[in-house]
């Protein structure tokens, strides 16, 4: 029988960004409360735990003093940081907000909390749906990540001397994650994605594969706009796999955004909710212990049904296709989505190309490192 933990309290979804912000933490207590309607947290091998707050310490291990003294100071309103020096502004991807330097730390904390579980051996695997924040640079805010927990999580890791694989399959490049580990080869960073040539941020090109004793421990799989589950599942199976197989983690940690979604109103990539959940079984397959962490996801009726899934797939707990009643209007009468309409041949023939062309330039470039 498994058992998961979901790393959870309500007051990781109370801030709020800005009114018009796309990403609502609301949705954190959305995916709870959808759980806990299915009965999931009666069973014996789902339980959820309280976060606790990360320490400045903590903070530390990937981000500088003076960034971490800036996002105190500004989230009390105080005037003697410039926002800007730090990528906040008010109108832009990551606005100042009063409490965000505590609404981050406990974001960090309930990653840190996951971690904790999985490698003390109390669990498996251990998801924390409000994480997963993996565009934080060591000094700046980005793409409405203040800071980076799964880079805190992977530093105290490799600090204890565990072999980590880092696996994100947002729709973004996970470029802070990527940008603090380049140079080590504690750690292999793998990000299946949307190019950067069609999405923020730009960056996950199949050619930043790491310097140094990192060189070939980043691997990135851009895909192309409009990729569906068949084509993303391919890609991901033709390379995930065998470096998983060559790199044997210890831990892996996962950022699992869900903004690849067909529906998702920032991204273009076309998967269902039934492509995500194959991704999640996979990574499942070769994780010996895993941190889970929750990432991008923009459509307010995807994102509940999708991590609700995944919690339950993590739990070894089969959830009814029926949307508990009280549930439809937020999120449809379904948990799982239909099977879409076939995409155009010729559509469908420049995408498997791009796919194949990134495939192929990643098993030339990286896996000769690997032995494979």
């Amino acid at each position: 029988m498994r058992r998961a933990a979901l790393v959870y309290d309500d007051a990781l979804s109370r801030h709020v960004y800005r009114p018009d912000h796309p990403l609502k933490p609301v949705r954190y207590r959305y995916t709870y409360e959808l759980l806990e309607a299915y009965g999931v947290f009666g069973f014996d091998n789902a339980e959820v735990i309280p976060p606790d707050d990360a320490t400045d310490d903590d903070l530390r291990l990937v981000h500088d003093p003076e960034y971490i003294e800036a996002v105190k100071s500004l989230s009390r309103g105080e005037r003697r940081f410039n926002p800007g020096r730090y990528n906040f502004s008010d109108w832009g991807d990551n606005p100042v907000f009063p409490g965000m330097y505590e609404a981050s730390r406990l974001v960090v904390g309930a990653s840190l909390k996951a971690m904790e579980l999985v490698i003390e051996g109390t669990f498996p695997v251990a998801f924390n749906i409000a994480g997963g924040l993996h565009h934080a640079m060591p000094n700046r805010a980005s793409g409405f990540c203040i800071f980076n927990d799964p880079a805190v999580v992977i530093a105290h890791l490799i600090n204890r001397g565990y072999r980590v694989a880092y696996i994100d399959i947002d729709a973004h490049h996970g470029d802070g994650v990527q940008y603090i580990f380049y140079s080590t080869d504690q750690v292999l960073t793998v990000s299946i994605h949307e190019s950067g040539r069609f999405l923020f941020p730009g960056t996950g090109d199949v050619q930043e594969i790491g310097v140094g004793r990192g060189r070939g421990y980043s691997v990135n799989i851009p895909l192309a706009p409009y990729t569906d589950d068949e084509l993303w599942l391919w890609a991901f199976d033709q390379v995930v796999p065998p470096l998983m197989e060559a790199f044997r983690p210890d831990v892996v940690v996962a950022q699992l955004g869900v903004d690849t979604h067909r529906d998702d109103p920032l991204t273009h990539l076309a998967l269902t909710t039934c492509g995500f959940i194959e991704a999640v079984r996979r990574i499942i397959s070769f994780s010996p212990r895993l941190v889970a962490l929750g990432g991008g996801g923009y459509n307010l009726r995807v994102v509940p049904r999708a991590w609700a899934l995944a919690y339950a797939e993590f739990a070894g707990i089969e959830l009814p296709d029926d949307v508990p009643t009280r549930f439809h209007e937020l999120v449809g009468p379904r948990l799982r989505d239909p099977v879409p309409k076939p995409m155009p041949d010729s559509l469908r023939a420049d995408i498997r190309d791009f796919a194949r062309a990134t495939v192929e330039l990643v098993k030339q470039l990286v896996f000769p490192i690997h032995g494979l």
